[in-house]
């Protein structure tokens, strides 16, 4: 696939967030242009919390699990930056889609998404690998014992903003 066919499939994340009132913008990090959407919900069922949920993309010339690992790392530490209100853990949590895209993707890359979500303290990540040449997005679709109670949110924003058909 092209660099044009992964602009059109940031385009389309892009519009997706916008379109779910993400606000979605572009920002420089280190001279590499990423997509940020970011967007509150707060639920009674899980115990009356605010979730921020961040969607941060990039294309990148290839995914390898130190890449995936690094930006995962980098995306929740902005995210807890970038959240504003009360403290991660009182009555409010941190959610994030670090999305990378490439027509050249490491199988084990691949793997690493979609093996679990990756936690902190109030903080839950779900790496999205985009495999632009094969079509293929990797990410973890389970519902797990740590932040299960947010695990149907993401499994329904993930479709929602990343699945080509979506």
């Amino acid at each position: 696939m092209s660099e044009a066919s992964i602009r059109n499939y940031l385009a389309s994340v892009e519009s997706r967030l916008a379109a779910d009132a993400c606000a979605p913008r572009w920002e420089g990090w280190s001279g590499v242009p990423v997509l940020v959407g970011r967007r509150a919900d707060f639920r009674m069922r899980w115990a009356a919390t605010n979730l921020h949920l961040f969607t941060v993309a990039a294309a990148v010339p290839e995914v390898t699990v130190p890449v995936i690992d690094a930006f995962t790392t980098q995306v929740l530490a902005y995210a807890k930056q970038n959240k504003g209100g009360l403290p991660v853990g009182m009555q409010t949590g941190v959610a994030a889609f670090p999305v990378l895209v490439s027509d050249r993707i490491d199988p084990a890359a691949m793997a690493w998404a979609e093996e679990k979500q990756r936690n902190q303290f109030a903080c839950f990540a779900r790496p999205v690998v985009v495999d632009s040449a094969r079509g293929h997005v990797g990410m973890y679709r389970g519902k797990p014992a740590l932040g299960r109670a947010y695990a149907s949110h993401l499994i329904e924003k993930g479709a929602r903003y990343f699945d080509p058909q979506g």
